[in-house]
């Protein structure tokens, strides 16, 4: 007898048929090499600053940049995913990405740097969002939290591997070869043509005005804080205030305006943006703090990482289980504290030595890799089918702009506290990001007791 699935594939219908154990290995990988992408060059930018006589602040726009474009990159391919076929996006985002890398090997200015990495950006930002969004597409919920923590521990094996392979090469070979290991995305592109279901395309237009609002708009307000500029500031306000009416009044809106009214998916999604406004202004930190502060090179800052990654990535694989077995309560309700105890130990001991900060590092990464995976893996669980998307998408909008902001304000921080000895400039910092997972964990506190507890009014 001739099964369902072969029978619309003669016909030329839909395939809703996966391999899960292979795609999500493939995903994986992909998600492996679009991190490291992003974490090599955190161990370059001493080297690239140096090489083009440029201040920290400056230098830090190859990371925020990087991170604007990625969450723009990720919520554009996550609503894209709404009526064209995930696969081509695929091939379009890991395309973008490898070309772009080829190119970078011949950059010979911080302008030319600069484009190169956007571009990289734009291609690596959708790999992430459209994994999330396939998962919850074609993963029954009874599995999804083991994909989904498989996706979020390829994330942390990134930012280990990053800052190791990318030391190594900065230090012997010079920081353009970075750009050799990006380039070998480009050999995934055909499985990705054979694995990914084929789906065909669906009525439906994008918004470009009001992607193009939300750009200009976030875009403004992270140039003000490196730059201080009023007038930056003003255009981003004015921008974010042209998207808000936009998506009001647009037929088929860059984001459903109803994910602002659901206060559920609003209150989860400012507990995961804590996480990433930490782990990004970290990773932007600790380069920098192991190099200048405790004299290491480039390869050693990268070993001091990387345990913290590792380990985080064998505990997300048990901790999909207890997903997918208990839900996500106990997770969300007492990971934010593990998240506050490690930023509390940065602000304490960053100056006593790299080793307490290698140890540290590990709290900080365990927690944000578990906290990410159960957010995410809820936020599928609570989002309508039609909200999945754009909600997502949006998700990981707010997680990379706030990756960014956390970056630019933390080098500006450095820029106002030039004064002060390094030590007490870098503890400054984590205090303040103290504030900052305080409010995350009053948070969760909120929404635990609301959607786990009694019922709340989207």
């Amino acid at each position: 007898m001739i099964s369902e699935t072969t029978i619309n594939s003669i016909k030329g219908k839909e395939t809703r048929v996966m391999n899960e154990g292979v795609v999500t290995l493939l995903l994986g990988i992909s998600i492996v090499l679009v991190i490291m992408n992003t974490m090599m060059f955190n161990l370059a930018l001493p080297d690239v600053a140096a090489a083009y006589q440029l201040t920290a602040s400056t230098t830090s726009w190859i990371v925020t940049s990087y991170s604007i474009v990625f969450a723009i990159s990720s919520i554009t391919y996550s609503r894209l995913a709404d009526f064209i076929p995930i696969r081509r996006l695929f091939k379009i985002g890991i395309l973008s990405l490898s070309l772009a890398a080829i190119i970078g090997l011949f950059s010979n200015s911080f302008i030319m740097l600069l484009i190169i990495r956007i571009f990289q950006a734009s291609g690596a930002g959708s790999i992430p969002a459209l994994s999330l969004i396939l998962i919850s597409r074609y993963v029954p919920i009874e599995r999804r939290g083991k994909a989904m923590a498989m996706i979020l521990s390829s994330v942390s094996l990134g930012l280990g591997l990053g800052p190791v392979i990318g030391g190594a090469i900065v230090e012997y070979l010079g920081w353009h070869i970075l750009f050799v290991v990006t380039s070998i995305t480009i050999l995934l592109v055909p499985f990705f043509a054979i694995l990914i279901p084929k789906e065909n395309p669906k009525k439906g237009s994008f918004d470009v005005l009001g992607a193009l609002f939300i750009g200009v708009g976030n875009t403004g307000l992270l140039l003000f804080l490196t730059n201080h500029s009023w007038i930056l500031l003003g255009a981003g306000l004015i921008a974010l205030f042209l998207f808000i009416v936009r998506i009001r009044s647009a037929k088929e809106p860059f984001v459903l305006p109803s994910l602002f009214q659901n206060r559920k998916y609003l209150i989860l999604g400012a507990v995961g943006i804590a996480a990433y406004i930490c782990s990004f202004s970290t990773l932007f930190l600790m380069p920098q703090i192991l190099v200048k502060q405790y004299s290491l090179s480039a390869i050693q800052a990268g070993l001091v990482i990387f345990p913290g990654s590792f380990l985080a990535m064998l505990v997300s694989q048990k901790v999909g289980r207890i997903i997918d077995s208990k839900g996500n309560s106990s997770i969300i309700r007492y990971i934010p504290f593990l998240l506050l105890t490690s930023v509390i130990l940065f602000a304490l001991f960053e100056g006593v030595s790299f080793l307490a900060i290698m140890f540290i590092y590990m709290l900080m990464s365990i927690s944000f890799t578990v906290l990410s995976s159960s957010i995410s893996n809820e936020m599928s669980r609570l989002l309508l089918p039609a909200q999945i998307g754009s909600g997502l998408g949006l998700f990981q909008l707010l997680q990379f702009f706030s990756g960014a902001f956390g970056v630019a304000i933390s080098a500006s921080a450095l820029s106002w506290q030039k004064n002060l000895p390094l030590a007490h400039a870098y503890s400054n910092i984590y205090w303040g990001q103290t504030i900052i997972v305080i409010l995350s964990i009053g948070c969760a506190m909120i929404y635990v007791r609301s959607a786990f507890h009694k019922p709340m009014t989207s």
